[in-house]
């Protein structure tokens, strides 16, 4: 049989080990009481026992392994009980089993390997009781040592979960946010065209609303995407945008091989561009430039997008939180990256303003 095959199987048979506790349980058990009668099998050899001896470590292991099943089923019915109730019901009940075990392992010893001995009192029964319950504490102790970390890890795999739903449901709402924000500056432009009677204008802007909101259906706002595919989609975004503008758009890209191949947050440029054109290209009539460039600067993907347009006016803290979507993207990133990535704004030279965004490089 092949390796291939093998080590599926193997890891199915992992994974149902894995969410299976009951499966956990008499395994662990198993290796348990097998570990306690190789100890006891080992040590018998060192005394040179004989092999009627094996048969009383078998017995005595067999009867350790039933007798703690039992403890099993007192422990999970105290379980919920006061810590004080847990102790005092477990000592007693190792106590107990302990006497029973002690009392077993006698009898099988004389029977086996001291033939026909009777004991001079009904106390000799009951040697070994102290030992037998101190392997029934230790058993204890593993079983509830692994079961509060069994429940760690529920709790764990729990806390992760919530968490995970949290971060998607607000990355959903960030993104939904972008396009009926989108959405609203386009129709305002194509209601402007059908008033001024343009309507082969605003059929051409219609269709392209129609091809880019179709795209942003199609794909996940949690998934990230080649910064090629983004490029792609801000294609779609800016040929709406040139129905209006025309001539007075202009768009320079600047992005290296590698770069290309980055994964980005889906549509992360795109609120950016938006800003871009309603402030730098939208209020001059000779229209405006916007560069877009990316590059993999020591394992962090850098992009910058750029304007020409007046830039930022004032203090530049208070510009930076200038429309939903600039702030909706910082947003995104941070549910994304956490701490590792960066937004900055800053002045471009001669004039306009150049959002740089650092996140670390993957493909």
């Amino acid at each position: 049989m092949s390796t291939s095959v093998v080590q599926p199987g193997l890891a199915r048979g992992l994974d149902r080990l894995a969410q299976s506790r009951g499966r956990q349980f008499w395994l662990l058990q198993a290796m348990g009481w097998g570990a306690y009668f190789a100890a006891a099998y080992i040590g018998a050899l060192a005394y040179e026992k004989p092999s009627s001896y094996l048969l009383l470590l078998i017995g005595g292991a067999v009867m350790g392994f039933v007798l703690s099943i039992l403890l099993r089923y007192t422990y999970r019915a105290i379980w919920t009980r006061p810590p004080r109730v847990i102790v005092a019901t477990g000592l007693a009940a190792c106590y107990g089993l302990g006497l029973v075990w002690s009392v077993g392992k006698n009898l099988i010893y004389w029977k086996l390997y001291k033939l026909d001995y009777v004991p001079d009192s009904p106390l000799a029964y009951l040697h070994g009781t102290l030992t037998s319950t101190y392997v029934f504490i230790c058993w204890t102790g593993l079983y509830i040592g692994i079961k509060y970390y069994q429940m760690l890890q529920d709790q764990r795999q729990q806390t992760l979960r919530a968490n995970a739903l949290a971060h998607e449901a607000q990355l959903k709402m960030l993104r939904y946010q972008l396009n009926p924000h989108f959405l609203f500056n386009t129709l305002n432009a194509i209601s402007t065209l059908i008033l001024d009677q343009d309507n082969d204008t605003a059929n051409r802007a219609v269709s392209r609303l129609s091809d880019f909101l179709r795209y942003t259906l199609h794909n996940d706002p949690l998934k990230k995407v080649s910064l090629e595919q983004e490029l792609r989609s801000l294609n779609l975004y800016l040929d709406i945008e040139k129905v209006r503008f025309q001539d007075r758009l202009e768009l320079e890209l600047d992005i290296g091989e590698k770069a290309a191949r980055a994964l980005v947050p889906s549509l992360i440029t795109q609120p950016i561009i938006e800003n871009a054109i309603k402030y730098a290209i939208a209020p001059r009539e000779e229209g405006g430039r916007i560069r877009v460039s990316a590059h993999v600067i020591q394992g962090r993907l850098v992009m910058e997008l750029e304007d020409n347009g007046p830039g930022l006016n004032g203090d530049e803290r208070s510009q930076e939180g200038r429309g939903v979507g600039l702030r909706n993207t910082r947003e995104r990133l941070h549910q994304m990256y956490a701490d590792s990535f960066s937004l900055e704004l800053t002045r471009a030279q001669p004039s306009g303003l150049r959002v740089i965004i650092g996140i670390p490089y993957e493909t």
